[in-house]
């Protein structure tokens, strides 16, 4: 297991929480800073804090709960010299090993929350910034569905002859946010062999275009744009017939990834009228993909979604159920792998599955502390310096 460390993040919305809720569930302290607002600002902090369903209290709303479980929280004026000054005094006292922010970069000097700033507190400090496309661009807020368009998101997801659509999580911001998570914990290792702290720049931009490795190598393969990744709606780019089909009670999802896997599908009672000629190959039935998911359809008529994913099954095919969210809630691989929290009124709620089972999080039966307040842990830190300060 490895030691506990402890984490500082100038953190908001959801790319960093997410970040740093990764290392709460190694059972790290993580210390998130947020602006305590101006006199009389009725919403101070996090915006995040209030989106969402009520828990009791307005300033942990239900959208703000599941990436601050297990967190402390502290405000800090970093417009002023004597917040900046306290920042350093926390980073150096409670030794800091991790500090993080995604905050514009053309602020970090001005709140004095830069690399070459913080690092005089502590030499070996990791510092982490996340902005929407790098330290180049300091002024560029970094907003999911803005870069989900900017970034070819949007012009793969949806229908071919419909509009560009959004994809149904904000994939960027939690990519940007393991990112942060696994370069971290890079930099900590290699600071077991350097003994030097690191600073990391993640570049939204960047890490969503890297998940781009089945799309972008096409522009060097091909002059037809026509032949370029386009919106394929719930179909396979490449592997024919792999897409969603209705049964008489549901939505399922079929994946054919092999010319030995069609030929089983076409073998199967209600399917065999799928065994036509020019279909044997995949490249083949690229040709004839149209009529193929008309004949699959047409198949699925006298099916339950149950009855065909078993047969399916039987024949090693790959298919799923198109479950809603109580749907995946009750699976099995999900249910037992759900953090938990106690809200403030006494409810215990599940909330998502940790990505990775921990050691911390099995000793805890999965369950880790609401989100704290606004500012929660103001004293409690202060407290911590003055008696590490009395005990110089």
């Amino acid at each position: 297991m490895l030691k506990k460390r402890t984490i500082l993040s100038l953190e908001q919305a959801l790319t960093l929480p997410y970040a740093t809720q990764r290392f709460a569930q190694l059972g790290w302290r993580v210390i998130r800073i947020e602006s305590g607002g101006k006199p009389g600002q009725k919403r101070p902090g996090d915006p995040n804090r209030y989106i969402g369903e009520s828990t009791s209290v307005d300033d942990a709303r239900a959208y703000f709960v599941a990436p601050n479980i297990g967190k402390e929280a502290i405000t800090i004026n970093l417009k002023e010299e004597k917040g900046q000054s306290f920042l350093k005094e926390i980073i150096s006292k409670l030794k800091v090993d991790v500090f993080l922010c995604n905050t514009l970069p053309k602020h970090y000097k001005q709140l004095g929350i830069d690399y070459d700033s913080l690092k005089e507190a502590n030499p070996d400090l990791i510092w982490c910034g996340i902005s929407a496309l790098g330290p180049d661009h300091p002024d560029r807020a970094g907003y999911d569905p803005a870069l989900q368009a900017m970034l070819g998101y949007m012009h793969l997801t949806g229908e071919p002859d419909r509009d560009p659509m959004l994809c149904g999580l904000p994939i960027i911001d939690l990519k940007a946010g393991d990112e942060a998570f696994a370069q971290v914990l890079l930099a900590l290792l290699e600071k077991e062999e350097s003994g030097k702290g690191k600073k990391i720049d993640i570049s939204m931009a960047q890490c969503a275009t890297s998940w781009l490795i089945t799309a972008l190598p096409s522009l060097e393969f091909t002059t037809d744009e026509k032949k370029l990744p386009f919106r394929s709606a719930n179909e396979h780019r490449s592997f024919i017939p792999s897409n969603c089909y209705p049964a008489r009670d549901g939505y399922v999802y079929l994946a054919i990834g092999s010319d030995t896997q069609w030929q089983k599908l076409c073998s199967m009672k209600g399917f065999e009228h799928l065994d036509k000629p020019g279909r044997n190959t995949n490249n083949e039935r690229k040709t004839q993909k149209d009529a193929i998911y008309a004949d699959i359809r047409k198949g699925l008529e006298q099916y339950s979604c149950h009855d065909f994913i078993e047969q399916c099954m039987r024949n090693g095919l790959a298919v799923a159920p198109v479950n809603n969210l109580k749907q995946v809630a009750a699976l099995d691989c999900v249910k037992n792998a759900m953090l938990k929290t106690t809200l403030p009124d006494g409810r215990t709620v599940e909330l998502f599955p940790a990505p990775v089972t921990t050691e911390y999080l099995e000793k805890h039966a999965y369950t880790m502390a609401f989100p704290p307040r606004l500012g929660q842990d103001n004293e409690k830190i202060k407290d911590e310096i003055k008696r590490i300060k009395d005990k110089i």
